[in-house]
C-alpha cells in the first residue's frame, strides 16, 4: 500500500489583497510625511525620503547608492548618475537643496567613507536596506499621515515627482528622461496619464 499524498493548492499572494498602480503623493503628502521625520531626528529615512523622491529610482536602485555616487569630496553634488539594474540603461537626476541637507547631515553623523552605502540596515547583516524593510519602511510614512497603505507603495515614491512635473507641463518626454524609460508608451503606461487626463476633461464638462 502507498500514502496518499495530498497537494494543497497555494493561494495566490494578492488574494484578499488590492493591486495596481499605487498613487503619487500630493505636495501637501510630501510635506507632511517631511516633517514628521524631522520632529522625529531620524537623518536616515529624512535623506532615504528625501532621495526617493528627487532621484524618481527603483527601490532596489535607490537602496543601492553609496556615498561616491552623490558626493565628491564633502559637499553633496546637486545632480548625480547611475546605471539602474533593471535596464542597465544610465539614468541622471537633480538633488535639491532640502535633499542634500539631508544627506550631508546622514553622511556627517555616522561618518560614512565614500564606499559606505547610503541606507544601512539596522536589523539585518546586509550592506544596506532591504526592498522588503524599504516597503514597511514606506508604509509607515503612508500610514503616519493617515492614508490607506494598500494604495501606496514603494512605487509611489518613484511616480511622485514625474506626476507632478507632468500636471504643471504635460512633458512626457521629460517624465521619460527623468524616469530612465527606453519607450515613451512606457511611461505612459507608468504615470497612467491618459486616464488622468481623460478623467480631467471629463470634470469640466457639465451636463
Amino acid at each position: 500500500m502507498y500514502a496518499l499524498t495530498v497537494v494543497k493548492k497555494k493561494e495566490p499572494w494578492n488574494k484578499n489583497k488590492l493591486v495596481g498602480q499605487k498613487r503619487p503623493l500630493t505636495l501637501q503628502q510630501i510635506w507632511a510625511i517631511r516633517i514628521r521625520l524631522e520632529l522625529a531626528n531620524n537623518p536616515r529615512n529624512l535623506a532615504m525620503f528625501n532621495l526617493g523622491i528627487d532621484s524618481k529610482l527603483r527601490g532596489s536602485d535607490l537602496l543601492s547608492l553609496k556615498v561616491r555616487d552623490v558626493a565628491y569630496g564633502k559637499p553633496v553634488q546637486s545632480r548625480a548618475m547611475v546605471i539602474q539594474k533593471k535596464t542597465q540603461r544610465p539614468v541622471q537626476f537633480e538633488i535639491t537643496k532640502n535633499t542634500r541637507e539631508s544627506l550631508e547631515n546622514l553622511i556627517a553623523e555616522h561618518q560614512f567613507s565614500s564606499e559606505d552605502f547610503l541606507f544601512k540596515s539596522r536589523v539585518s547583516t546586509t550592506d544596506h536596506l532591504t526592498t522588503r524593510q524599504y516597503s514597511r519602511i514606506v508604509d509607515e510614512w503612508i500610514t503616519s499621515i493617515g492614508l490607506d497603505p494598500t494604495q501606496y507603495g514603494t512605487h509611489t515614491i518613484r511616480r511622485t515627482k514625474p506626476s507632478l512635473i507632468y500636471k504643471k507641463t504635460k512633458n512626457l518626454r521629460a517624465c521619460q528622461l527623468l524616469l530612465g524609460h527606453s519607450k515613451i508608451e512606457s511611461t505612459v503606461r507608468y504615470l497612467g496619464v491618459e486616464v488622468d487626463d481623460a478623467l480631467e476633461l471629463s470634470e469640466n464638462i457639465d451636463i
